[in-house]
């Protein structure tokens, strides 16, 4: 009985935990103008001062940096944005939206041009290297190349 109780528990906790995550994605602005669009067209077009135009902007970058190829770690890149937001000063309930609007726009980036075979054009290749190296150099300025 003590195990069943256990696991009861267990599942109570997962589930309350992806309910704090739905909510907490809810209560995000730019994933709200993102959700049910195309992601890539919001996250080249975020505008620089919305608080999250970097992690927007980061991920974006990061998801078509995979996608087309480019040999870095997403995961360091993940890790070392969020220090260096860290260390900027933002506060950690800021840090929990800034993390999230990455992490869905990695996703739903990747998710939007996963089939396209001819999406790495040499203008795209050139932009994502620019951002790419800017960002693992520790410039996580919001300015994300247009190219398409």
């Amino acid at each position: 009985m003590g195990e069943t109780g256990s696991k009861l528990a267990a599942y109570a906790a997962f589930a309350l935990a992806a309910a704090l995550l739905v909510a907490a994605l809810s209560a995000c602005s730019t994933i709200d103008r993102v959700r049910g669009k195309d992601s890539e067209t919001v996250a080249r077009n975020v505008a620089p001062e919305d608080p999250l135009a970097r992690p927007t902007q980061v991920g974006w970058t990061s998801a078509r940096a995979s996608h087309c190829g480019f040999i870095f770690n997403p995961a360091e890149l993940r890790s070392n944005f969020l220090a260096a937001e860290i260390r900027s000063g933002i506060p950690q309930e800021q840090m929990k939206k800034i993390a999230e609007a990455y992490d869905y726009t990695l996703e739903s980036v990747t998710a939007t041009i996963k089939d396209n075979l001819n999406y790495c054009t040499k203008e795209r290749t050139a932009a994502i290297r620019t951002d790419l190296n800017r960002y693992l150099a520790g410039d996580y300025t919001p300015s994300a190349r247009m190219a398409r």
